[in-house]
C-alpha cells in the first residue's frame, strides 16, 4: 500500500515516513500544496496524510482539489484543535482528522482502519461486486454509486455510510451508532461529524436534499434508509 504524506515540517515527515515504512507501507512525501495535488494524480496512491497549513496552497484547498478527480482516502493533520477546523476538514472531503501533536500509533491505527474499509471489496468485476437496492447500485470495485443510470462519486466515508444504510433498510441509526460503526469506538469526534457527512451524502444522491428520498431523518433519534 502506498501512502502520500503532505507536510512542510520535514522532520515530522521523516518520522512518520520511518514508522510507516517499518509497518510495510511504501511512503512518498510532498512539502507544499501544489506538489501534493500533482502527486495525488498517481493512481497507485492508496491514502493521503494531509496537513492543513501548507505553502503555495493550503490543505483544505488541496483536499477540495483532489476530490475533483479522486476519492482516495484523506486524513487531515492540523495544529489547531477547534471544532470548526474539524468540520471544515470534513466539509472539504476528508475522511478523518488528527490533531497535532499526535501519537504515531494512533495515526497508524486510523490508517489501518481506513485502508481496511477502502479495500474490503474483492478484485474483479462480477455481480457480487455490486449491491443493488431499487434504483441505487453500489459498485465496490470503483467505490461509487449509480442512481437511475447516473454515476456519482463518493468519498470513502460517504460510501461506507451509504453501504451501511442500504444493507439495513428501515433500521434507524443514532448519530452515536454511526460514529462508532463508521469511524470506530476510539474516534474523538462528535455527532456533528455524522451530520456533516449525511448532509454531503444527501447533496450527492438526493434530487432534493431538503426532502430526501433515500436517507431519512427520524427526528430526535437518527437516520435510516428508505428503500425505493
Amino acid at each position: 500500500m502506498k501512502i502520500l504524506i503532505v507536510d512542510d515540517e520535514k522532520l515530522l515527515v521523516k518520522g512518520i515516513k520511518y514508522n510507516l515504512e517499518q509497518e510495510g507501507y511504501q511512503v512518498e512525501a510532498a512539502f507544499d500544496g501544489e506538489e501534493a495535488v500533482r502527486m495525488a494524480h498517481d493512481d497507485s496512491i492508496d491514502l493521503i496524510i494531509l496537513d492543513i497549513m501548507l505553502p503555495k496552497m493550503d490543505g483544505l484547498t488541496v483536499c477540495r482539489t483532489i476530490r475533483e478527480f479522486s476519492n482516495v482516502p484523506i486524513i487531515m493533520l492540523s495544529a489547531k484543535s477547534e471544532d470548526i477546523d474539524k468540520i471544515l476538514g470534513l466539509e472539504y472531503g476528508a475522511d478523518d482528522y488528527v490533531t497535532k501533536p499526535f501519537n504515531v500509533r494512533e495515526l497508524s491505527s486510523r490508517i489501518k482502519a481506513i485502508l481496511r474499509r477502502a479495500t474490503s471489496a474483492n478484485p474483479g468485476k462480477s455481480t457480487s461486486d455490486l449491491l443493488i437496492s431499487g434504483d441505487i447500485t453500489l459498485d465496490y470495485n470503483f467505490r461509487h454509486v449509480i442512481i437511475a443510470g447516473t454515476t456519482i462519486e463518493l468519498t470513502s466515508k460517504e460510501f461506507d455510510l451509504l453501504e451501511l444504510f442500504v444493507k439495513n433498510p428501515g433500521k434507524v441509526y443514532t448519530r452515536e451508532n454511526l460514529l462508532d460503526i463508521a469511524w470506530g469506538f476510539d474516534y474523538p469526534g462528535d455527532a456533528r461529524t455524522v451530520d456533516v457527512h449525511i448532509r454531503r451524502l444527501r447533496e450527492k444522491i438526493e434530487q432534493n436534499p431538503a426532502e430526501p428520498k433515500y436517507i431519512k431523518t427520524k427526528w430526535g433519534v437518527g437516520y435510516y434508509y428508505k428503500k425505493d
